[in-house]
């Protein structure tokens, strides 16, 4: 739920349309997964989605498949190989490479019992973002 200031300056910005760039239809959303097999079998299975077949992507480090949910898209990502940017902690060398701020220097464990790290909401857009390890 939005406090009320919050709501107001969202809608307030929501109604402008002097914008230089405006984001259109949102093509598909990536979702990095520990268990490419259980999460396929869940959108296939329980959500009735159409899903592809696994497809490695070796130039990305990852393997994806695709899941058609007839109004959305989702693109679940699995690490291919220890090089891969979604396997453990490699995201977070990847993202203080990239100029992103930590906030603390060693992860804690966070509300699911596993490690976690946040991110400086200055370096993400205002966004406080937390990285989990699987």
């Amino acid at each position: 739920m939005f406090p009320r200031q919050s709501l107001n300056r969202f809608l307030h910005v929501s109604q402008r349309r002097s914008f230089l760039f405006q984001l259109g239809i949102l093509n598909h959303v990536a979702i990095a997964t520990p268990n490419l097999e259980k999460a396929t079998a869940f959108y296939r299975d329980i959500l009735n989605g159409e899903c592809s077949e696994q497809i490695p992507l070796p130039e990305h480090g990852v393997t994806t498949v695709f899941v058609n949910l007839g109004n959305t898209k989702i693109e679940l990502l699995h690490p291919l190989g220890d090089k891969s940017p979604i396997a453990g902690g490699q995201c977070v060398a990847d993202v203080k490479v990239k100029g992103v701020r930590v906030l603390d220097k060693e992860p804690k464990i966070g509300a699911h019992g596993k490690p976690v790290v946040f991110l400086h909401p200055k370096d993400c857009g205002g966004v406080l973002v937390e990285l989990e390890q699987r």
